[in-house]
């Protein structure tokens, strides 16, 4: 679990440290700046550590000093507010392969209602497009403070709502299975 939680706390740095020096300075311009210089700090230092870089360290490289340079020369924050969006977006693309999900659940959930598994994994990437759509929109209105709070409030809590639900109907469901194989037998 330790290991997730650093995965994440990098594929996210970038915008940890935009929304930490927003919030310490109000700005944006200096915010944008920091988050490429420490995005590009960042591959540094795991190329130096000989660190293997993933495909979402060198998207995520991309978008900050692409999108943060957009936002730099034009003094317009949506461009790098749009980050996340691009990222949920991508994502929930991936998520439409049928059955990725299958290798991330536990055995007995894959064993007795694989069926529902591969509908969570559609669901997980509807709610992946839901939140990028909701990203764009309070990007467009270019208010940091609803930004903000959308980011750390509304992205992450739909999250760990949807894997709380998740964690429910698959332990209801397999119960319900067993149970009813238990009654046949």
């Amino acid at each position: 679990m330790k290991d997730v939680f650093a995965r994440l706390g990098a594929d996210f740095f970038s915008t940890i440290l935009f929304i930490a020096i927003y919030l310490t300075t109000d700005n944006v311009l200096l915010a944008t700046g920091v988050a490429i210089v420490g995005a590009i700090a960042q591959v540094i230092y795991s190329r130096v550590k000989g660190k293997e870089l993933g495909y979402m360290t060198w998207a995520s490289l991309g978008l900050v000093i692409v999108l943060g340079s957009a936002t730099l020369l034009t003094h317009d924050p949506r461009f790098v507010l749009a980050k996340p969006a691009i990222g949920h977006f991508a994502i929930g693309v991936i998520m439409l392969k049928r059955g990725w999900m299958l290798r991330y659940t536990p055995s007995i959930v894959t064993q007795t209602v694989p069926e529902y598994v591969t509908f969570a994994g559609y669901a997980w990437a509807a709610l992946c497009f839901l939140l990028a759509a909701g990203t764009i929109g309070v990007a467009m209105t270019g208010d940091m403070k609803l930004w903000t709070f959308y980011v750390t409030v509304v992205l992450v809590g739909a999250k760990i709502a949807a894997f709380a639900i998740q964690y429910i109907a698959f332990r209801s469901l397999v119960g319900s299975r067993l149970r009813a194989a238990a009654q046949r037998a």
